[in-house]
């Protein structure tokens, strides 16, 4: 499916704050008269941007200054962004994070907690049809594979570093990019594919829908759990806008939350919960040992 570029600036986002009170243009938590806050479209974002109006709507409560929302086309374009000045807060995948933080200086804030107010995490999964002769990664040489697109990382690099550790290369099968994590699943419930990632965000977004009916198919594949998606910070703004935002970030209600967080697999949400670099150290392993750059974004 073919996407472009969304900008999207709800007009409430642009308001004054509540209680009467004007945005702090020019305060440590409003520089610049306003926060653009990034999203890779992981889903619809027709779907998405109601979502996270609410959230950006909370978070220019906190900050008392306008937040709008930006959907950008990909991995790539959302990184390129936020290297360009374009965006102070950018949620990114656990592996684009990695490459918005050696291109772009992205920092990590905050990411999507449980009711115990823990840090979420999901997992890569490849299914099949439940019917197929395929029973392993090793029966998927010669095979066709859909994936999401280049960058992603449970719909990318894990499923391709575990086809490698079983002796796989691109070489051995078929391997289409659907244009993202939805379309992928389409590809196999269309039987356009032998086989197609699916993680578990996915899976629970799918089910939920009616549009996925895993009784039909089989799981052959799962990795080990990821951590969410952190929500980042430009590393080019000030160290009083950081604090700002971390602080606001931890501040809001499970409920500001919980749309984005159903997205996520994260249901019941809890309040978004502090992570740092080290959160994601795995993911900078992962691009190291697969020799993934920038240009595989």
């Amino acid at each position: 499916m073919k996407r472009i570029v969304v900008l999207i600036a709800a007009a409430a986002l642009t308001l004054t704050a509540c209680g009467g009170n004007e945005a702090a243009t020019g305060s440590p938590s409003c520089p610049n008269g306003e926060v653009r806050f990034g999203i890779e479209p992981y889903e619809d974002p027709a779907k998405l941007t109601p979502a996270y109006e609410v959230l950006t709507g909370a978070l220019r409560r906190e900050l008392n200054c306008p937040v709008r929302l930006q959907v950008v086309q990909d991995y790539s374009a959302e990184v390129l962004a936020m290297q360009n000045g374009k965006l102070e807060l950018a949620q990114f995948g656990p592996l684009g994070f990695v490459f918005a933080s050696r291109r772009a200086g992205a920092e990590p804030v905050a990411s999507f907690g449980d009711a115990q107010g823990k840090l979420t995490s999901y997992r890569a999964g490849i299914w099949v049809p439940k019917d197929s002769p395929v029973q392993s990664l090793a029966d998927l040489r010669g095979k066709s594979l859909a994936l999401s697109e280049p960058g992603s990382t449970s719909g990318d690099a894990l499923p391709r570093a575990a086809l490698a550790k079983v002796g796989l290369d691109k070489s051995a099968l078929k391997l289409d990019y659907a244009g993202g994590h939805p379309e992928a699943l389409l590809a196999l419930t269309n039987g356009k594919v032998d086989a197609a990632e699916i993680n578990t965000q996915q899976l629970a977004t799918a089910s939920a829908a009616g549009t996925f009916d895993a009784s039909r198919f089989r799981q052959v594949w799962a990795s080990d759990p990821i951590p969410n998606d952190p929500i980042t910070v430009a590393g080019s703004t000030t160290p009083e806008f950081k604090a700002a935002v971390r602080k606001a970030l931890l501040n809001l209600t499970p409920a500001e939350v919980a749309a984005v967080g159903k997205f996520l697999d994260v249901d019941p949400a809890g309040p978004l919960v502090a992570v740092d670099k080290s959160t994601y150290q795995p993911l900078f392993d992962l691009a190291d040992t697969l020799g993934l750059s920038e240009g595989d974004v």
